[in-house]
């Protein structure tokens, strides 16, 4: 209930936006404003403004609001409604649509502005609509698509208390303090290329150390519980995944080529189908399941260009997917397995999470016995429920071939991403008639589970970087250790033999050898989150204490050159999420 009273209080901030946009600049139009998970939006044409002109807005706002007592609802006719917007073509393309659907058409009225509307507001916006705030100017396409004209967006936000607002601004602050593509340049882990395109991101070095730490972490796991490497092409002949049911349902993610002349080809936007032609190559016993095929590969898919953001939203995303091919009696164990190897990698991770159990709404998108989905997610829910999860159901946020434990993790900020995933799937084994010998000696249908741990490394980077604002654990981090020689001259070389000898202990380590103070050397590897910076000077060369600036600590730590790479060798063996030394 509370939800929806704060969904309602943010469409009335809305309309009140709306209200004051047109009063401010009457050649507005206005087009679309509903309320959103963080607050609410407005779209107009003919509206050319900056973040500058928010201020403005939102004082204009304050002024009108105090005259808005309440909402009234007046049904009309189709008739009605278009005269009322006679001027307003994207009203008037509304209103058509709602009309043919044999909707209802109303229109709300509120301190003298009037909007099509299907309600939902609050009762009196005067007394309620207080705790507000415009936060930013944006392109937006009419109904979201490229082909349409660029409207501007502003964005909002609206609580019923003050506290709420100023947390919630507070955490928008410290959300761009950690904004992975800031962080991702200064730390020299990504870039993006004009010539290369949007939405397929470049790794440098460090950032491949990252991506490849990640990666390798997930199969680590993976492998410890039967999983097995495969490895697939990163094209395909379209019929895989017209015979897979994704073609039909995802027609905007496929972009299709032809290479030979009596077939077409495309960059595969996922895996699962390619796996099951491994499955498929050879006769299969029931002796054989559960089948565990596990790989990390790039997938390809036409996003819009509007959608597109850093690494959290990319053309090219590489998953860590795996794909179980079981029994019917094996599902609860696989799935309790796979919830394992999630509940040990997010402790390490140090990220917090429950499970949404995405389930299948009444809608028309999915394929499938519905008798079948109704057993799939009665097995997916008493899985959550013998474990304890802290779980909710997410109805319509199933795959269209079956339902889902999708892992929701907050990071240190408060917000929630949805990252890992487990899915039950009978569909896939069907269309491609998969099958094994039962003991009876009958054939019969194996059940796909597929799995990610990470979901893509990409999306996941994007999101560690945030929650860690790029300090990453000694594990993860690309440089581990730097060596800051006094001269130059004098201990660089030394230096240079030290990282030689811990390099080969298994550090990651770099010299700055630069002709700069200690201080600038210092500073500068501070500024790129090294753990653990070490001032290399005589002392040190001859064997002497080493005097260690660890990341966080304003204090140097004094400790042997042996026990310092002993310390560190068992944190990245344990992947620790500490930078310390005991």
């Amino acid at each position: 209930m509370e939800n929806e009273q704060l969904s309602q209080l943010r469409h009335s901030a809305a309309h009140l936006l709306a209200a004051a946009v047109e009063a401010i600049y009457p050649e507005a139009k206005r087009t679309l404003g509903p309320p959103i998970d963080t607050g609410f939006y407005y779209d107009f044409d003919n509206l050319k403004i900056t973040d500058h002109d928010l201020t403005t807005i939102e004082n204009k706002m304050r002024e009108l609001v105090k005259g808005w007592t309440d909402f009234s609802r007046q049904e009309v006719s189709k008739a009605e409604a278009l005269d009322v917007f006679k001027t307003n073509e994207y009203k008037q393309e509304l209103i058509n649509e709602f009309s043919g659907e044999g909707s209802q058409l109303t229109l709300y009225t509120c301190g003298g502005f009037t909007d099509l509307c299907r309600g939902g507001h609050t009762e009196n916006p005067s007394k309620e609509l207080k705790h507000f705030k415009l936060l930013s100017v944006a392109g937006a396409y009419w109904r979201g698509n490229e082909k349409n004209k660029m409207l501007t967006r502003i964005y909002g936000t609206a609580f019923f208390t003050k506290e709420e607002l100023e947390a919630y601004l507070h955490q928008i602050e410290e959300a761009k303090k950690r904004d992975h593509r800031k962080l991702g340049q200064e730390l020299d882990l990504f870039v993006f290329s004009e010539l290369v395109g949007p939405g397929l991101p470049l790794f440098t070095p460090r950032g491949t150390i990252i991506r490849d730490e990640l990666g390798g972490y997930s199969q680590e796991l993976q492998k410890a519980a039967g999983y097995q490497r495969v490895a697939i092409p990163h094209i395909t002949k379209v019929d895989l995944y017209k015979t897979s049911g994704h073609y039909d349902k995802y027609p905007e993610r496929f972009n299709v080529s032809s290479v030979e002349s009596d077939s077409e080809f495309m960059m595969k936007p996922m895996n699962c189908p390619h796996h099951t032609q491994i499955f498929a190559s050879r006769g299969r016993s029931y002796r054989d399941l559960p089948i565990r095929y596990m790989e990390n590969t790039v997938v390809y898919r036409d996003e819009k260009a509007g959608e597109l953001h850093g690494l959290s939203r990319v053309r090219a995303a590489t998953q860590d997917d795996a794909h179980v091919f079981c029994r019917i009696d094996q599902i609860e164990a696989e799935f309790k397995a796979i919830m394992q190897m999630i509940k040990t990698m997010y402790d390490v991770f140090g990220l917090k999470w429950r499970a949404r159990l995405s389930f299948r709404d009444e809608s028309d998108k999915y394929l499938g016995d519905p008798a079948l989905w109704n057993k799939a997610q009665t097995t997916i829910e008493n899985v959550a429920k013998e474990l304890g999860l802290d779980y909710f159901i997410g109805l319509g946020e199933a795959a269209f071939y079956g339902p889902k434990i999708d892992i929701m993790a907050t990071d240190a900020i408060g917000r929630e991403w949805q990252l890992a995933t487990e899915q039950l799937d009978f569909v896939q084994p069907e269309r491609f008639e998969l099958e094994y010998t039962a003991e009876d000696g009958t054939k019969q249908r194996p059940v796909m589970i597929h799995k990610a741990l990470l979901g893509s490394l990409e999306r996941f980077m994007s999101v560690y970087i945030e929650h860690t604002a790029g300090s990453f654990p000694t594990w993860l981090a690309p440089v581990q250790v730097l060596l800051a020689p006094v001269s130059g001259e004098k201990h660089a070389p030394g230096a240079e033999e030290l990282a030689t000898k811990w390099r080969a202990a298994g550090l990651r380590v770099e010299v700055d050898a630069a002709n700069e103070t200690v201080g600038k050397k210092v500073r500068n590897a501070a500024s790129m989150k090294v753990p653990y910076i070490v001032v290399v000077g005589d002392r040190e060369l001859e064997g002497g204490e080493l005097s260690v600036r660890v990341r966080g600590s304003e204090t140097p730590a004094a400790i042997s050159a042996d026990k310092f790479v002993e310390e560190l060798l068992k944190q990245i063996k344990t992947r620790s999420s500490e930078v310390k030394l005991s």
